[in-house]
């Protein structure tokens, strides 16, 4: 199968070079200096379609492929010049003409052939023309993307252009779910797309654009058709399906609405196929668009979420899930100073997990082998209200506040086997973990621009958590010997009741000074304060239902943490030649305070950080780039608490009120070079860290339970990661691409008294090839490997994987994946092989209304995958039950 696969994608190559004439030449000026980022297209004069088109490279060279024994124009446009047209005749050999373009002109006119270019660059920004990339199977704007030279859309609906994930995605220039690039990746509807654009060194605030390095910023706006402004549009779906057991639905209306004024999105989905418009991991990470103002101040104060540990989906697969979504994003001008935005998202799902995993420690070989059955229910809620006012060019005042609301119940029973000293014993478990968070993040934003050379801005944010996690255990054995735990019931029944407030309040006043119009002096006041709360408490559920309250102090924590820092820091941009170098210093002043068990331990001192931005422009579109940071890593209250906090029935821990701040010292090295003429595409990048005084994990074992203090290590961690990508497209219907990510960590911590060093290195290497013709079936083909090594035991994961995809008789689409897993370890003690198979077939006549869909999911009706972990003191090896397949018959009407 896989040999007649490579053998169809090199007989459609060679058709292809057997039919074409290849045209090349440079564009020049009057002055005959070459012209970079020309661009240039050919049109058929039979059919009036583009059969080729190019962006001329820093030599001003162009290639295009052309059919031969036919009549062409060829268009030729650049920025600032008349836009030029010359008529050609192919025969059956190559050939080689330059253009000479004639003289200044109107920059508009050269704007319809732009128009026209399937990609253009103008400035920092990148056009992608979408219908020169569609092949009439696309439904969403991911499928969309994926055929964009350059651009990704990962498994998690996150959108990465150059390597660098994308921060914002717009329409018609307003947010689209602001925070989360998942929610348009997945809904926006391809037909209504006209262009793409990819916004490079983005700053929302215009003022401070070009002042601060924003080489790692990247922005997406999408541009809609005529036909869907100021009109409804969208489509709702309905569909019912079987399973082997039972019956399947989905429900999915969208409704889109753009004019000038305002703009309305409304997204439902209710099903129960798998598909998770929101999972818990997005809402965690769901930032609302909030920016880290303080990342440029060399102090990492993080507050942490005391999550209890609700299980995660794999691959975002479980045994079952049932969804009911609904989310409504707006934006509205006001006036044309002021404008408001904002989204409201709910989401409830329920999800059934089954899981088989085995737990090695590492120092001992002692194991613990679990078959788990999780029940969960997430309810969870998103709402975020922004508004801008910008009265004039110099002057802009932003407000936003994000609110997160979440209540999430987890039930588990499990079967665990604990093999110590060869010794194995049987018991069954009962878990349960309740928690619902609340958190409100706010940010007030000022800049005033007083002169062309004096520039300010004043950024605050403050935000406010509350949580309250409850876990219980119940388990034949007594894991841990509390004070005061009565021993000697039939089941030893734990239960921990924790509640932590936080308020974080982070200000600073940038001054901004241009020295001359290529360099700036940067001033920036700033302080973060905050107020933490830290309440626990372990009690006991006897046989005959009395509550044992473990009232010692061991067991129990009542404590407040206060952390201020105050800072100064000076930046000096500079632009030189080819090079814009950034050098800046911070001075801080720290204090913390932590008060439990009745006293008050204090720490404070001043600390000098040096930071440094370098990057050189090689070319217009090839660039290095270096970072050097200097940084204190501060902990939050969760590792200062001295009481006993349970983190699940094998594993204990408490804090250490005494910690110090860690340092850290990072350097990378990122290459950049993008080349419009092949439309090569190669990024990598290098990131080296080194930690001192990391606070870092005692941990003792008893078998296979797990009591845990931190402290301090004078032994330093280190990581270094890499990522490297080649990706080109060639003869206007191929692209193909290798990546390679490298990840190297040193950790040190302390097992059973003894000293222990771990090392993990994971590596993954893919490289795939695809397909993008008009008429005729479109596949892709790639391979992955990855291979994680954590101290002495080594997993691979080789992937293949495959995507076929045809719109045929001007009505049908026919879509179909596949992917095949072989999972093993170093001496194939685990050896697994498993693999995945959907397809779909899309009826719909063209400019009908009406479209027929009938898709089919896990049709070899896969039962689980694999995944592996690693820990600092264990690895882990799972298995995940999948849902099963199903066939699903569904409608859908476009408005």
């Amino acid at each position: 199968m896989k040999n007649l696969l490579f053998y169809v994608i090199f007989l459609m190559t060679s058709i292809s070079f057997a039919q074409s004439v290849r045209f090349d030449g440079v564009i020049q000026d009057e002055q005959k200096n070459p012209l970079e980022m020309a661009n240039i297209m050919a049109v058929n004069n039979g059919t009036k379609a583009m059969d080729s088109y190019g962006i001329t490279n820093d030599k001003g060279k162009f290639q295009l492929t052309l059919k031969p024994n036919t009549s062409y124009t060829i268009k030729v446009s650049y920025l600032g010049m008349k836009s030029k047209e010359i008529a050609i005749s192919t025969n059956t050999e190559n050939f080689v003409q330059n253009i000479v373009m004639d003289g200044a002109g109107i920059e508009l006119e050269g704007v319809e052939i732009v128009r026209e270019m399937p990609v253009s660059i103008k400035g920092d920004t990148i056009v992608y023309n979408a219908d020169s990339f569609k092949s009439g199977t696309e439904k969403k704007l991911e499928d969309v993307l994926k055929k964009l030279p350059g651009v990704e859309v990962n498994a998690d609906g996150e959108i990465e252009v150059e390597g660098k994930k994308v921060s914002k995605l717009m329409v018609e220039g307003k947010d689209f779910f602001d925070g989360d690039t998942k929610l348009g990746v997945k809904n926006i509807p391809a037909d209504a797309i006209d262009k793409i654009q990819v916004l490079r060194n983005y700053n929302e605030v215009s003022q401070l654009k070009g002042l601060e390095n924003d080489q790692d910023n990247v922005a997406m706006n999408i541009k809609l058709k005529s036909g869907k402004k100021n009109f409804w549009f969208g489509d709702v779906t309905a569909g019912v399906g079987v399973a082997e057991l039972d019956s399947r639905y989905v429900i999915n209306p969208k409704l889109f609405y753009y004019s000038p004024k305002y703009s309305i999105n409304l997204i439902t989905n209710f099903n129960n196929i798998g598909e998770l418009p929101l999972t818990a991991q997005d809402y965690f990470k769901f930032t609302g668009g909030f920016k880290n103002m303080m990342k440029k101040g060399g102090s990492n104060f993080n507050v942490s979420s005391n999550d209890i540990g609700i299980s995660i989906l794999r691959n975002n697969r479980a045994k079952e899930i049932e969804t009911k979504f609904g989310a409504t994003n707006f934006a509205y001008s006001v006036t044309k100073t002021w404008n408001i935005s904002g989204f409201g998202i709910l989401s409830t799902s329920k999800t059934d997990l089954e899981t088989k995993s085995q737990t090695t420690i590492l120092d001992s070989g002692d194991q613990q082998k679990r078959d788990e059955n999780t029940h969960q229910k997430n309810n969870l809620g998103l709402f975020k209200l922004s508004s801008t006012y910008k009265p004039n060019d110099k002057f802009q005042f932003d407000y936003d506040i994000l609110t997160k609301l979440s209540k999430q119940d987890e039930d588990t029973d499990l079967l665990r086997e604990s093999v110590v000293n060869n010794v194995s014993s049987l018991e069954t478990i009962l878990t349960q973990k309740k928690q619902d968070p609340t958190s409100v993040n706010q940010n007030l934003s000022l800049y005033y621009t007083q002169s062309e050379k004096n520039i300010f801005a004043f950024e605050m944010q403050h935000l406010y958590q509350d949580e309250n996690p409850f876990y219980n255990a119940n388990l034949r054995s007594q894991p841990f010997d509390l004070a005061g735990y009565i021993s000697g019931q039939n089941r030893n029944d734990l239960n921990q009741d924790r509640f932590v407030k936080t308020n974080k309040v982070d200000a600073k006043l940038d001054y901004y000074y241009m020295v001359t119009p290529k360099s700036n002096f940067n001033v920036t006041l700033g302080n973060t304060y905050s107020y933490q709360n830290f309440n626990s408490h372990i009690f006991q559920m006897l046989d005959n239902g009395d509550k044992n309250d473990l009232n010692a102090a061991e067991n129990n924590n009542d404590v407040d943490y206060r952390f201020n820092d105050a800072f100064l820091g000076f930046h000096y941009k500079i632009l030189t030649g080819k090079f814009t170098l950034t050098p800046g210093v911070s001075l801080h002043s720290y204090q913390m305070t932590n008060g439990q068990l009745g006293t008050d331990y204090s720490q404070s001192f001043t600390k000098v950080l040096p930071d440094f931005f370098a990057l050189y422009q090689i070319k217009k579109s090839e660039t290095l780039t270096y970072n050097f940071s200097l940084s204190n890593d501060f902990t939050d209250i969760n590792q200062l608490a001295a009481g006993y906090v349970l983190s699940d029935y094998s594993s204990l821990f408490r804090g250490n009120r005494f910690l110090e701040n860690a340092t850290s010292q990072v350097h990378s090295l990122r290459y950049f070079k993008y080349n419009m003429f092949n439309f090569e595409n190669i990024f990598a990048n290098a990131t080296y860290t080194k930690k001192v005084d990391a606070i870092k994990t005692k941990a003792n074992f008893d078998g296979i339970n797990q009591s845990s203090v931190p402290y301090n290590s004078n032994l330093a961690d280190e990581t270094l990661s890499g990522m490297g990508s080649y990706g080109r497209s060639f003869l206007k219907n191929y692209k193909a691409s290798a990546t390679a990510s490298l990840n190297w960590s040193k950790f040190n911590n302390i097992q059973n008294n003894v000293l222990s060093t771990t090392e993990s290195f994971t590596q993954s290497y893919t490289v795939k090839a695809a397909t993008n013709y008009k008429n005729l079936p479109n596949l892709e083909l790639g391979y992955n490997a990855l291979i994680n090594q954590y101290s002495g035991s080594t997993y691979y994961t080789d992937k293949p994987f495959a995507r076929l995809d045809y719109y045929f008789w001007n009505s049908f689409s026919f879509v179909s994946e596949y992917e095949f897993y072989h999972y093993y370890n170093g001496d194939k003690t685990v050896d697994n092989e498993y693999d995945f198979l959907s397809a779909s077939l899309v009826y719909q006549k063209k400019d009908s209304k009406w479209e027929y869909k009938v898709s089919a999911t896990n049709l070899l009706n896969t039962t689980y995958l694999n995944d592996d972990s690693f820990s600092q003191f264990s690895t882990r090896v799972s298995q995940y039950t999948v849902q099963p397949r199903y066939i699903i018959f569904s409608m859908k009407y476009n408005l």
